[in-house]
């Protein structure tokens, strides 16, 4: 929904009704992955996608019968499916799209997500998309909103509340977005509702120390790809913010000393990635035995393999265990050939991806099996 705020609460404080598609399942090679949104504005425009072209006709169908019955609808989609194969979902994959009516009514905290969204704050919207028969049928499309200290809403049960408040924090705080089951009434043991998560969480943190061009290139990708880009070295004269325009923010303190301290504010969590890019072993040692010792997405850090080899050394000597050097990626990035610094950044943010999907790194063209992966968080 991040991707289609703007158009989404545009209509909605015009009091305009909207058409919005929700994909809330995915499986093998889906095109898009769960929380993609597409909007079918009051004008008959279309705004978003669920499926990258493949059945957004199907789905702008849906959506427009969706708000004038005011009746929202799971609609599944995937190639054993005659109709979905009709439809154009042809990449071998299967989503499920939820088809609801959004006006000031049916989404009433609409404008508080919005403001979350845009301010950082975490929020869930918890949305019920499955009832297990005609009895329950007005849970369908119910709500509720978690943060990390109230609710609103409510999906018509308050022990069901409270359980879908306690996993919906859990999974905001990994960063996650998904669906839970429970019975009618909370029981986590049950699976006659589905509730899907959608959780909005600050962006995640890519932290870049040493401030050097390499820098500049690691940043301006890091931002690309949806980072809250840091920038830290220890030298002001390097580290400003006219040599790092791309950075969300330009740090100048020791390395290692502005980790710890972001450790100690709990800004920093395992969605966070680490590059170190000093080629000073008295900037470089130091942070490393501090980020090789938390729960990171990724420890990378630049240099030659004999660079690599001192490193290490002097990493044992200070106390880290094989398992905790195992984690860093040394010589950093995928071997690519890269050269230049938007090169070298290109084979870092590919090591990051790889990372965090589980990809091998190798051409598609020489792999068997799937092209997607499931995230390995």
């Amino acid at each position: 929904m991040r991707d289609v705020l703007d158009d989404l609460t545009r209509w909605w404080e015009a009091g305009e009704p909207v058409g919005m598609g929700t994909v809330v399942g995915t499986w093998r090679s889906s095109p898009r992955p769960a929380g993609a949104v597409m909007l079918v504005g009051p004008d008959g425009s279309a705004v978003g996608s669920v499926s990258g072209g493949c059945v957004e006709g199907a789905v702008y169908d849906l959506a427009q019968e969706s708000v004038a019955a005011g009746t929202p609808v799971l609609q599944r989609y995937g190639v054993s499916d005659d109709d979905a194969f009709a439809v154009g979902l042809t990449c071998g994959g299967i989503i499920d799209v939820f088809v609801e009516r959004v006006d000031r009514e049916s989404f009433p905290e609409l404008g508080s997500v919005a403001e979350a969204i845009r301010t950082g704050k975490p929020v869930a919207v918890v949305t019920c998309v499955s009832a297990g028969d005609d009895d329950s049928a007005d849970r369908l499309g119910r709500r509720l909103i978690v943060w990390t200290d109230r609710t609103e809403g409510t999906l018509g049960s308050a022990r069901l509340d409270d359980a879908a408040t306690d996993d919906a924090r859990g999974m905001l705080a990994a960063g996650r977005t998904g669906l839970l089951r429970y019975g009618y009434d909370g029981q986590r043991r049950g699976d006659d509702l589905t509730l899907f998560v959608a959780g909005y969480a600050p962006k995640p943190r890519m932290i870049v120390f040493g401030a050097i061009d390499f820098a500049a290139a690691v940043a301006r990708i890091g931002g690309f790809l949806g980072y809250h880009v840091t920038v830290c070295d220890a030298r002001p004269v390097f580290a400003t913010n006219r040599r790092f325009p791309d950075a969300d923010e330009v740090v100048v303190d020791w390395p290692h000393r502005y980790l710890t301290a972001q450790v100690e504010a709990g800004k920093i969590d395992e969605r966070t990635v680490v590059c170190v890019l000093t080629h000073d072993p008295k900037f470089d040692g130091p942070v490393l035995e501090v980020a090789l010792r938390l729960p990171l997405a990724y420890v990378g850090a630049m240099g030659s393999r004999r660079t690599h080899d001192d490193r290490l050394a002097r990493l044992r000597e200070a106390g880290l265990t094989d398992d905790e050097l195992a984690r860093l990626a040394s010589p950093v990035g995928l071997d690519l050939g890269a050269r230049t610094p938007e090169e070298t950044a290109v084979s870092i943010a590919a090591e990051i991806i790889a990372a965090r999907w589980g990809g091998s790194g190798e051409r598609l063209s020489i792999l068997d099996g799937r092209i997607h992966h499931d995230s390995t968080d």
